[in-house]
């Protein structure tokens, strides 16, 4: 008799980079009320993963100096093995989430944070994060920044950059 696959919970980090400040001048700012300005990561195999300009990267959860996330999604459960998964996010990091293909609108951690979670469970991650982009420049002052916020670069400070490397064979 075949061995029955173990599940594994998958988690969604959502963080507020703002920290409270999108909800209080977005209004003012925007014309539009923004719950938050979202960094996810996700969680699984007891480990968090996230995408920035440093490329992918690792740590324990809640292991950034952003601390504690803001939120908690469950995404579900995963039958994909830590092996097959960290080959997955290895073939990522060389191929479309190199450090510097990061860019803050088109593809950033929401970016990240969404392929894996269909890889791990077919489920996207909620849509008023990976909208948010998108709702920020329709804005009139949205456009009138996009030059200057297409040159930011977000890395959250306290993870280990990914290889496949870090301590696995």
């Amino acid at each position: 008799m075949e061995e029955p696959l173990a599940l594994h919970p998958v988690k969604l980090y959502v963080y507020d980079l703002s920290k409270g400040m999108a909800r209080r001048l977005s209004p003012f700012m925007l014309g539009k009320q923004l719950d938050g300005i979202w960094h996810t990561s996700i969680i699984v195999h007891k480990d968090e993963f996230f995408y920035g300009s440093g490329g992918i990267s690792s740590c324990a959860p809640g292991g950034t100096l952003l601390g504690p996330p803001d939120s908690v999604v469950d995404l579900g459960n995963t039958e994909v093995t830590e092996e097959i998964f960290l080959e997955y996010l290895s073939s990522l990091g060389e191929s479309m989430f190199r450090g510097e293909s990061y860019h803050l609108f088109e593809h950033n951690c929401n970016t990240f944070s969404n392929e894996v979670a269909q890889f791990l469970t077919g489920r996207k991650i909620p849509s008023y994060i990976t909208d948010l982009p998108a709702e920020i420049l329709a804005t009139p002052f949205g456009q009138a920044l996009r030059p200057l916020l297409d040159s930011i670069q977000i890395q959250p400070p306290g993870g280990n950059t990914f290889s496949r490397h870090n301590g696995q064979s």
